[in-house]
């Protein structure tokens, strides 16, 4: 069974960055989209963004647009979500995914693998 590890979360102030980093026991992410979801407490998980394998397009919720970069480095097999001007409201439990499906990258049905999420807090 593939593992992914984010890593990266932490306790930042608003208007404040953080970078996660998430990486496979496998090289997957060659071959699968990579997408990332949060969860914030008493909410549903919802999407963030996603990065396409085949041509590296990307997806965003317009909730993160203009503040979130997703990007992938193929050397080192690992997908990063670049957070900036973070607000209170991105408070959550981030998680990587990984899928190979062509169909709903933004759906959280259509993963196969998953992190076991990194904790993002940001105080106001």
């Amino acid at each position: 069974q593939v593992q992914l590890v984010e890593s990266g979360g932490g306790l930042v102030q608003a208007g404040g960055s953080l970078r996660l980093s998430c990486s496979a026991s496998e090289r997957i992410f060659e071959t699968h989209h990579v997408g990332w979801f949060r969860q914030a407490p008493g909410k549903e998980r919802e999407f963030v963004a996603a990065t396409i394998w085949s041509n590296d397009k990307t997806h965003y919720a317009d909730s993160v647009k203009g503040r979130f970069t997703i990007s992938r480095d193929r050397a080192k097999d690992t997908v990063y979500l670049q957070m900036n001007s973070l607000k209170p409201d991105d408070t959550a439990v981030y998680y990587c995914a990984a899928t190979d499906t062509n169909f709903d990258v933004d759906s959280e049905y259509e993963y196969d693998y998953w992190g076991q999420g990194t904790q993002v807090t940001v105080s106001s």
